[in-house]
Order: structure tokens, then C-alpha cells, then sequence
């Protein structure tokens, strides 16, 4: 699960209209930020194992901090509580909350069942959808153009930047997508845990983007620009 996480932060745009994008990005991929790092430190494990699933060679051995149930939810009231003291906005701030929490139940669908309910615990969750190449694409496609629509109906550019970076963004993340699902197997974990940290550059674009499109009431809304 990759552009469908994204998909929720373009979509949660709807629900919480004056947080900006970078900030719904960084939270429904808050674990998946802060795991390349625990994987640099040692703190986490990874096995690549080209077949292990028809949609990913990475075998998840060890990550109860950043993907154990227990531990996304404490990360989820954590975000809720530093955004609602730095911006006091409440729908903001439960609606960032709901995206780091989303990220675990969207990866109990496509995960082989590696998910951990509690830091250490023996029991492991997951739906196992990566075994379907073709599955996999209808869900997390049918998200991101949900995910899109939600967005593009509740802003409006303010210029170039505004229509055309979002584009570019999307475009960009497609491409990451289809990399990842028709691409070769990483070269080692030190390179996945590098290329994931690679994705704060996606929030920080989804900043720059939002800061160039306005939120919309109803009945200012035009053709998706």
C-alpha cells in the first residue's frame, strides 16, 4: 500500500479544509516516514524475498514500533495532540489522528498476515491482497481517484502552481506506484530504508501545492482545475 495512503491525505482535505496537505501527507504516511528510520538505527527489520507476494519482495520481520496496532494508535492520539496545541483545530486535528490510524487498517488488507496487534505479541493480521497483482491495483487505484476527486472538489488554484504542481504530483506518485509494482527487487535494506526517506520530499510538496490552492464552499466550486 503505497498511493492509496497518499489518497487518504488528498481525500481528508474534504473533512479538515484548513490543514494543508503536507500535513494530512505526513500523517496517513506518518509510520511509514518514521520507519525507514528505525530500520537505519536497527531498531526494525526487513528481508527482501523476490515471490514472497506477486506485488512486493519484502518480507516484514521485525516492526512492532511503527506498525503494531497498539503502537500506530499511540501514534495517532500523539499527532492529534501536537497539531491541536500548535494550531488549536479540533477537526484537524481528529482528522489527523483518523489518517495515521487509517494507515495500519489499509495495510491489514494487502499485508501477508505480519501486521502485529501489540509491540512483541506472537499475533499477526493481514487480508494477504499482495498475493493479487491485479487486486491490489483496483483497490489502491479506486482510493487514489477517490482520494483525488475529494480533493479537487474542495479546492480551487490560485495559479500555476496551484493546477500545475498538483498534476505534477500526481504524476509523480503514479510513477512511484507502477516503479514499485513492475520494478526489480530493491538492491538491499539500506537502499529501501533510504528511498523511503525520500518521501518526506512528497510532503513537502504537498505544502507548496496547498499553499496555492484555496479551500471552496459549495457553491464556489468549479470544474476541477
Amino acid at each position: 500500500m503505497f498511493i492509496g495512503h497518499f489518497a487518504v491525505g488528498l481525500g481528508a482535505k474534504a473533512a479538515a479544509p484548513k490543514t494543508s496537505l503536507g500535513t494530512l501527507f505526513l500523517a496517513s504516511q506518518f509510520v511509514d516516514l518514521l520507519w525507514p528510520t528505525l530500520l537505519l538505527l536497527g531498531f526494525e527489520r526487513v528481508h527482501i524475498a523476490p515471490g514472497i507476494t506477486s506485488v512486493t519482495p519484502l518480507d516484514f520481520e521485525w516492526y512492532p514500533i511503527s506498525h503494531s496496532l497498539l503502537a500506530v494508535t499511540g501514534w495517532a492520539v500523539l499527532v492529534a495532540l501536537v497539531y491541536q496545541a500548535a494550531r488549536k483545530y479540533p477537526p484537524g486535528a481528529i482528522v489527523l489522528g483518523l489518517a495515521v490510524l487509517s494507515h495500519w487498517f489499509l495495510d491489514l488488507v494487502v499485508h501477508r498476515p505480519d501486521l502485529p496487534l501489540v509491540p512483541g505479541g506472537s499475533m499477526k493480521v493481514g487480508m494477504n491482497l499482495w498475493n493479487s497483482l491485479a487486486g491490489t491495483f483496483i483497490v489502491e487505484m479506486g482510493l487514489f481517484a477517490v482520494g483525488l476527486v475529494l480533493y479537487l472538489r474542495k479546492t480551487n488554484a490560485r495559479d500555476a502552481v496551484g493546477r500545475w504542481g498538483l498534476w505534477a504530483l500526481i504524476v509523480l506518485l503514479m510513477g512511484i506506484y507502477l516503479g514499485n509494482l513492475f520494478g526489480p527487487p530493491p538492491p538491499s535494506v539500506a537502499a529501501i530504508a533510504w528511498v523511503g526517506q525520500s518521501q518526506w520530499l512528497l510532503v513537502l510538496w504537498g505544502y507548496w501545492v496547498d499553499r496555492h490552492r484555496t479551500a471552496i464552499e459549495p457553491a464556489l466550486r468549479s470544474a476541477y482545475t
